[in-house]
């Protein structure tokens, strides 16, 4: 028990535990963003509901098609990005060149017709999803009991996370996406085909958003309105971690997923606020973010 607190070790442990795992989620939805921000300025709101697919995909899989967890972890990022990819090529590539708040507008819109259509076809109620067989059961840590499955995913979305980092940050393919967003003239005078390579890149950000719900699906219940529930909390941590910075996003989603597991302990009633105290407290002090550059 920690002295003058009243609080067991386990008990901080357990919450610290669940920050982690709240974290994981928030690292890898915001790192989406920041990469569909970063690379395509483009604020998509419609993350949450992407998150949502990426569920209820998994869900489909094994319910209707008896496609497990494994597969799923692929197939339902591929089928929500591909989904995600028309939508680029249909509407958002209208946009281009107008200011962000279109964009916003647009994909927010998409987000309560993607929302409004699952809740009317599957009700408010979550459907149960799971945990693989492989991961069942937890090791005895002595100070406290860690399941398999949240182990896995805290590590697999750590490694998700940095391999798109070294991906943007230190390959070719991240070189010549990073020039096709400041010089696009130039880029396409040097034979790239930029708006197939935008269009790849808002796949490849959605996709990270249903991989996400895939690794929330047996931990939380497939829900049409979960990514609701989180999509403020995760433009926050964008916000935090500097709009379009990939290690901004990692680094900030596991911090604040921390941050509010120990909130719970401390000071259960700001629980739900800390997120955006802090975010209040980091825009005052550095108003384009922790990893942010200014403009």
């Amino acid at each position: 028990m920690i002295p003058l607190l009243g609080i067991t070790t386990q008990a901080l442990f357990a919450q610290l535990l669940v920050g982690l795992i709240n974290g994981a989620f928030y690292a890898l939805l915001s790192l989406g963003l920041a990469v569909i921000f970063g690379m395509l300025n483009i604020v998509n709101f419609a993350h949450g509901a992407l998150y949502m697919m990426g569920a209820f995909f998994a869900w489909f899989l094994l319910n209707a098609l008896h496609i497990g967890y494994w597969p799923a972890l692929v197939l339902a990022p591929l089928g929500v990005a591909i989904f995600g990819m028309i939508v680029e090529r249909t509407m958002l590539t209208r946009l281009q060149g107008l200011d962000h708040i279109y964009g916003l507008l647009l994909t927010f819109g998409l987000a309560l017709i993607i929302q409004g259509l699952f809740q009317n076809y599957f009700g408010s109620s979550g459907q149960p999803y799971p945990v693989p067989e492989l991961l069942k059961g937890g090791a005895n840590l002595g100070f406290m009991y860690l399941p398999n499955y949240r182990a896995w995913t805290i590590v697999f979305s750590l490694a998700v996370c940095l391999l798109t980092w070294f991906a943007i940050e230190k390959t070719r393919l991240g070189a010549v996406l990073r020039a096709a967003t400041e010089n696009p003239q130039l880029t396409r005078a040097f034979g790239v085909n930029v708006p197939r390579l935008i269009t790849l890149t808002y796949g490849f950000g959605v996709g990270l958003a249903a991989l996400a719900g895939v690794l929330a699906a047996p931990i939380y219940q497939v829900r049409p309105l979960m990514g609701a529930d989180l999509i403020v909390v995760v433009f926050a941590v964008v916000v935090i971690g500097g709009m379009g910075s990939i290690m901004g996003s990692i680094v900030t989603g596991f911090a604040l997923g921390l941050i509010e597991g120990l909130t719970k302990v401390f000071y259960p009633q700001a629980a739900n606020t800390v997120v955006f105290v802090v975010m209040a407290l980091v825009l005052l002090v550095k108003p384009a973010g922790l990893f942010g550059r200014k403009a």
